[in-house]
């Protein structure tokens, strides 16, 4: 099996096209084609199914992608390995990012990262945590800046960068505002601002509200951490949020959370195991303060 055949066989599978992949790959249309065929006739198997707008992944297809991915990412970090022993690196780094984490100053890290190594053509993706961390299992990202509760991922190695709690924010007039403590019972009834459900707070609020048996109802929700805590002030919903983002300027109030109420906010740089690791996430990794990161 061609490498190139896999690589023209993920870009028809992530467009959902010929022609779209075609020009991403800097192909002809017909070659493309060509090549999915002959992939075809080698796994003696459809790959997609065809139609005048659009194509779809077979069961077949739908299996080789994931691995093709991982192949195809094992394959340029083999091509990375070799570049490093020849005091090179070179290639392709891909970085998640979710937006609002606060704990390492991402763009300097990577003018950084950049002045040392030209030779690296460097790709930044902003999004939630949740769909981050899938990208890395699949192969498509190669370092990311995540939040999540801490807990172990099969496939993936998470870094902790920093770790905080979680804490209630309120309105200065909200019933709650002036409790030293509040647990989950104590919100029962209440009306949530929240973040989207694919970033790293928000799955830890979704999670402690459920493991409690208490209603968790985000009536408004938002992609920014500044309304959010505007929201809240003019006392249109209460949210959890971690210490950090509370500690922002306004005219919120915070509440701490009694004891096990919600799991820690932990910001992580997470890569891949295996050989599907990248030499190019590795030195971008090493570029953080030592004591920043603990492996």
């Amino acid at each position: 099996m061609e490498l190139r055949h896999l690589e023209h066989f993920v870009a028809v599978a992530e467009e959902k096209h010929f022609t779209r992949a075609a020009e991403a790959m800097s192909i002809s249309q017909s070659g493309l084609s060509a090549s999915i065929r002959a992939l075809e006739r080698e796994l003696r198997a459809s790959l997609f199914v065809r139609n005048t707008r659009s194509v779809e992944l077979t069961e077949a297809g739908r299996a080789l992608l994931c691995e093709g991915r991982r192949t195809l990412a094992a394959a340029e970090a083999a091509k990375d390995a070799v570049a490093a022993v020849q005091g090179l690196l070179r290639g392709h780094l891909t970085v998640g990012l979710e937006q609002c984490l606060g704990v390492v100053d991402v763009p300097a890290l990577l003018a950084k990262f950049r002045s040392a190594y030209p030779g690296v053509e460097i790709e930044v993706r902003q999004g939630g945590s949740t769909p981050m961390l899938d990208e890395l299992a699949s192969g498509r990202l190669d370092v990311a800046f995540v939040a999540t509760a801490g807990d172990p991922i099969d496939g993936l190695d998470l870094r902790p960068l920093s770790r905080e709690s979680m804490v209630l924010v309120c309105a200065p007039d909200h019933r709650l505002a002036k409790a030293s403590a509040v647990t989950l019972d104590d919100l029962a009834g209440e009306s949530f601002v929240d973040f989207d459900p694919t970033w790293g707070a928000r799955a830890i609020s979704d999670s402690a509200f459920t493991t409690a048996g208490v209603a968790h109802p985000v009536t408004i929700e938002v992609n920014d951490v500044h309304t959010l805590l505007a929201l809240v002030a003019y006392d249109l919903g209460v949210a959890l949020v971690p210490e950090r983002i509370a500690a922002k300027h306004g005219d919120h109030v915070t509440v701490s959370l009694a004891p096990g109420a919600a799991s820690p906010w932990q910001v992580s740089v997470a890569v891949p195991t295996g050989p599907a690791a990248s030499l190019a996430a590795d030195a971008l990794i090493g570029m953080l303060p030592t004591t920043a990161v603990h492996a």
